[in-house]
């Protein structure tokens, strides 16, 4: 964040503005630490979370999935310093992933880009 002392705002929702609001579906979810944008992860078809983090100038996002805790530096492409987020900090674990329910195509597996 660029400013250390600001309190980062809570998650924009439980899952990818962008792919909820255009029909889509996505693999992972990142959490923007600037403004709590919640965007699909680069596996993704879409990669929501990157192309924010390029457009907006919000380099860093924090994994939005249950069990873990990493933060990612999209502009500098490295890890980034962990620090406290509000809660929610993930989605809710009877949320599916993929997902949303019901938008995943059954050839999914086909079209992510697993790591």
């Amino acid at each position: 964040m660029t400013d250390q002392k600001k309190q980062p705002p809570a998650p924009s929702g439980t899952g990818c503005v962008e792919c909820l609001e255009s029909g889509g579906w996505w693999w992972r979810l990142r959490r923007c630490v600037e403004c709590g944008h919640i965007g699909c992860c680069d596996s993704s078809p879409e990669q929501h979370a990157k192309r924010h983090a390029h457009e907006t100038g919000h380099a860093v996002v924090a994994s939005f999935e249950p069990g873990d805790y990493w933060f990612w530096d999209y502009l500098a492409d490295t890890s980034a310093e962990r620090f406290p987020l509000p809660p929610p900090l993930s989605r809710p674990e009877d949320q599916p992933s993929p997902g949303p329910e019901g938008k995943v195509p059954p050839n999914w597996r086909d079209l992510v880009l697993f790591d």
